[in-house]
Parts: C-alpha cells; sequence; structure tokens
C-alpha cells in the first residue's frame, strides 16, 4: 500500500451529477506520483466529466479531489487558483488558436502568468516545441501541419508553466495509428524524463496498455467505478464480464498490447 507521501492526487467518495441526474457515484481512487492514470469506459460513461471535476471546471455532487493532501474543492479561491497554476491541460483538439504561430500560442500561457521578456518568452516556447519533437517548427501555424503535430504543439503549451499534473483528454482522438503510437511513447519519455503525473482520458486499447500504470473503469449502467488498477493486470484476472468485454475489443491486439513492456 502507498504511503500519504506518495500520493500525488486522491479521488475520495465522489458523486457527479448534472442536476438531479447522478452520471456517477462512489468514485475513489489514488495516483501515484509520476504515474500515467488512465480514466477508461465505454462512450457516454462519465470520463470526460470526472476530467472536468479534477481540472477545477465542474464542482462534484459530494466528496472531493486531494491534491498533494490537500481538498480542492473544500479549499478557497486562492487554493485552487494556485492548484491550477500547478496543472497543464491537453484537450482533445488541440485547442489551438489558429491565428497565432505555435511558438505565439506557448507565448500567449507565458505572458498571460509569467513576468518574463517577450526574448525570453520566445526562447522558452522553442525549448517546449523542441520537447515534443517540434524543434524548427516554432512560425508555423497551426493549419500548416499535421494532425498529430497539433497535438505535440498542444502538448508543449500544457508543458509551458512546467506543471506537475497533466490531463489529456482522448489524446489519440482524430489520429492514424502511426502518430497516436508516436503520441504514446512522447507521454512515457515525458513522464520518465520530467517526473509529472499524468492523468488521461481515453477508450483507447492501445494507448491503455502501452502507457497505463493506473487507471479506473467507469460502468454507465451501474454508474460508478466498477474496477480499478493496472489494465494488464484487469484483462489477466478480472472475472467481470463487462471488464472483460471492454478490454478484449480486438482481442488479439488486446492480447499482444497488454504483453509489450513498457
Amino acid at each position: 500500500m502507498a504511503s500519504a507521501t506518495d500520493i500525488k492526487i486522491e479521488i475520495r467518495d465522489l458523486t457527479m451529477a448534472y442536476g438531479s441526474f447522478v452520471v456517477m457515484r462512489d468514485i475513489s481512487a489514488q495516483i501515484k506520483r509520476g504515474e500515467i492514470f488512465i480514466i477508461m469506459g465505454g462512450s457516454g460513461c462519465g470520463k470526460s466529466t470526472l476530467l472536468r471535476h479534477m481540472i477545477g471546471l465542474k464542482e462534484p455532487a459530494k466528496g472531493d479531489i486531494y491534491y498533494d493532501g490537500t481538498p480542492f474543492w473544500q479549499s478557497d479561491d486562492e487554493v485552487r487558483k494556485g492548484k491550477l497554476r500547478s496543472f497543464g491541460v491537453l484537450f482533445q483538439s488541440g485547442a489551438l488558436w489558429s491565428s497565432m504561430t505555435l511558438a505565439e500560442n506557448i507565448g500567449l500561457v507565458l505572458g498571460e502568468y509569467t513576468d518574463f521578456p517577450a526574448a525570453e518568452i520566445r526562447e522558452i516556447a522553442r525549448l517546449k516545441l523542441a520537447l515534443v519533437g517540434l524543434k524548427g517548427f516554432e512560425d508555423y501555424y497551426p493549419a500548416e501541419i499535421s494532425g498529430g503535430m497539433c497535438k505535440r504543439a498542444g502538448l508543449a503549451r500544457a508543458l509551458a508553466l512546467d506543471p506537475d499534473v497533466l490531463f489529456f483528454d482522448e489524446p489519440s482522438a482524430g489520429l492514424d495509428p502511426i502518430s497516436s503510437r508516436n503520441l504514446d511513447e512522447l507521454i512515457l519519455q515525458l513522464r520518465d524524463s520530467l517526473g509529472a503525473t499524468f492523468v488521461v482520458v481515453t477508450h483507447e486499447l492501445a494507448s491503455i496498455f502501452t502507457i497505463a500504470d493506473n487507471s479506473v473503469f467507469l460502468d454507465p449502467n451501474t454508474r460508478t467505478m466498477r474496477a480499478k488498477g493496472n489494465p494488464r493486470d484487469m484483462l489477466k484476472n478480472s472475472t467481470d464480464p463487462e471488464v472483460q468485454k471492454f478490454l478484449t475489443r480486438g482481442e488479439a491486439s488486446a492480447k499482444s498490447a497488454a504483453a509489450t513492456p513498457h
């Protein structure tokens, strides 16, 4: 069992609801420092809603999320704002400003939250883009690069303020298998080099088995967390038919991916 100092994030007795409609109830999980944590499940199970609760966009109906032992939603606005500064978020689309170059997209974040001069902001943007494999693309516009490169540029922007927690919402959405695999490898490299904690929403089995250290499986039928732990262990050991059904879609490829070490 992990010690309290090992735990970066704890989801404690969380219930998510829109008005009287309960999306998910009684979600509890612990995420260690430096882990890649997957929120998985079928369409409509509340994966992105859970992410919204974790990044401060929606308040839970019950329960809380603890960062470094401090409750997020029970804290005052100043504490929450300070915590949000330590987050980086990569949205599904990449969410880049189309009228700005890649360097300007990253610079916008740095200009808003730091006092760095323009030349230093430009240099930091260049370094962040190089970190995600986009060296030399500082002056390109989003429309001039591929979808996979846009995701990398969005990741570079998420890294702008050196966050210690990174949140990804369906990072492989819209990518071809090769670009998706390259993004998974980049996530692993960044985890190893930066030591950050990653929370990733995805239903893509290849990504789940490639990058996950830990996970929760959300079930829309019971409206609760049906399983948690390493997806490889779930595949091997779970007797829950819904968990097995989810993890064995495209069974041969799933088992091949699960057997690949990372």
